[in-house]
């Protein structure tokens, strides 16, 4: 848990969820941030925070808007644009609060990553239902929204609940069940480092085994990363964007493409208006601590066509519970940097007996692509410190790596280790990739060498 606050610090079976009595319900206090207590079946101890604006519509469509790691929904209340949204549009939303040590959502465990298993997904769910009962609350418009963390959790959702959510944005996040563990620890160090590579189906299935035997609609996706991320590495995105697809019955190849600003690249699937199934953008040199783009996300959802009634509604008693002051208004707290330890020269010499097998995937897109790399020592003794020669097809130049140093850019590439990955052992391997723009050409290198010994490739 430590070392998942470090890196990640910006961002039983469930019972019937049982409501509250309408007769005891606190409401929360007109265009205040309140706290709500009780709301519902609550396994993880979560909290809940609601903000309800002065004017609001009079089915109002409802938001669940999740912090980062280390965050809390005041802290995001204060620090995104949602609850402005929320003024003019008039709907309501959740902001939800892990409690747990280093307040990061549970999207690790067996239990919250199927329907109705129990963990956050059915505290929030608790909460959702609450302001359904109590503010008539429109249950063909939730969705949900977050950032690290908080963007994890949303694909969670998405993929418990596809009967309750109908979309969602997820800034800075991984797929369902890309963060699964085994051995109860919240950390899934293969998931961070973009090193889990599946197909679009494997990944589909993934979310649809969360529901099994669920045939209605699924929710839209929008997706945001930095091609710098540096906590959750840029290849997730690429591996969101298939799950999604796949979810929706799609394939990989985008129907629309554009640059809603400099170094953005927006790229939609199943359509090309502004609520195509999912719509992924790219943020070009962004790094984990990325822009929420809150007014884009309520575009995405369709929220921005509610006109919310020119007079309030009725006063309401005041809250038993006291209005939670509002943090100031800063941005969410920048992520930690994950600082790799220093580079490890490489041998002057070959290690005996050495033999290597390179797999290498592209993944391509309009003017880029990223890739997957697996170095593997096919040789009888450790690779201490190791190198991994190719040459680019012509045309792509390498804009950013990952667990490498990569140098120049294009032509003859070399990729030498970094310290934490310097010895392949025997029958061992690592993966290492890099993001790219290409001018058309998206072939993959004819040949490899490691520390000057030819590779087989696959």
């Amino acid at each position: 848990m430590k070392r998942l606050v470090r890196l990640l610090g910006a961002a039983g079976a469930a019972a019937a969820l049982a409501l509250l009595s309408l007769t005891v319900a606190t409401p929360a206090a007109a265009a205040t941030l309140t706290e709500v207590t009780g709301f519902g079946t609550n396994p993880s101890n979560l909290r809940m925070h609601l903000y309800v604006p002065d004017r609001v519509a009079a089915r109002p469509g409802i938001l669940v808007a999740l912090h980062y790691c280390t965050g809390t929904g005041p802290a995001l209340y204060s620090g995104t644009q949602f609850a402005a949204q929320a003024d003019q549009y008039g709907f309501i939303v959740i902001y939800p609060s892990a409690t747990r040590s280093g307040q990061c959502f549970d999207v690790a465990s067996a239990q919250s990553l199927r329907r109705d298993g129990g963990s956050d997904p059915v505290s929030i769910l608790s909460m959702i239902r609450y302001v359904q009962q109590r503010y008539n609350g429109d249950p063909d418009r939730v969705f949900a929204t977050g950032v690290s963390s908080g963007a994890m959790m949303t694909n969670v959702l998405l993929g418990n609940y596809p009967d309750v959510f109908k979309a969602g944005a997820a800034f800075a996040g991984v797929p369902h069940s890309c963060f699964a563990t085994t051995d109860g620890s919240f950390w899934n160090t293969q998931c961070a480092t973009g090193q889990i590579i599946r197909t679009a189906q494997q990944w589909g299935d993934l979310a649809r085994n969360a529901y099994p035997g669920y045939t209605g609609a699924r929710p839209r996706m929008q997706l945001w990363h930095g091609t710098n991320d540096e906590t959750l590495r840029y290849p997730n995105f690429g591996e969101e964007i298939k799950q999604w697809t796949n979810v929706h019955g799609l394939g990989q190849t985008p129907t629309f493409t554009d640059t809603p600003q400099s170094g953005y690249t927006r790229t939609r699937y199943g359509g090309s208006g502004g609520t195509a199934p999912v719509e992924a953008i790219s943020m070009q040199g962004v790094p984990h601590n990325l822009p929420v783009n809150a007014a884009e996300a309520i575009r995405f959802f369709g929220l921005n066509t509610t006109t919310p009634p020119t007079t309030p509604p009725p006063t309401t008693p005041p809250p038993t519970t006291p209005p939670v002051t509002p943090p100031p208004t800063t941005p969410p707290p920048t992520t930690p940097p994950v600082t790799p330890p220093p580079t490890t020269p490489p041998p002057t010499t070959p290690p005996v007996g050495a033999g290597c097998a390179v797999g290498y995937t592209v993944n391509s897109w309009n003017t880029g692509l990223t890739t997957a790399i697996t170095i593997g020592n096919r040789g009888s003794t450790p690779i201490n410190g190791w190198t991994l020669a190719f040459t680019l097809p012509a045309g792509q130049t390498i804009t950013s790596g990952w667990n490498a140093t990569f140098s120049p850019s294009s032509g003859a590439v070399t990729a030498r280790n970094v310290g934490y990955n310097a010895t392949i052992g025997p029958n061992g391997s690592t993966s290492i990739g890099f993001q790219a723009n290409h001018t058309g050409n998206t072939g993959r290198p004819t040949s490899f060498t490691l520390n000057g010994v030819a590779c087989t490739v696959s």
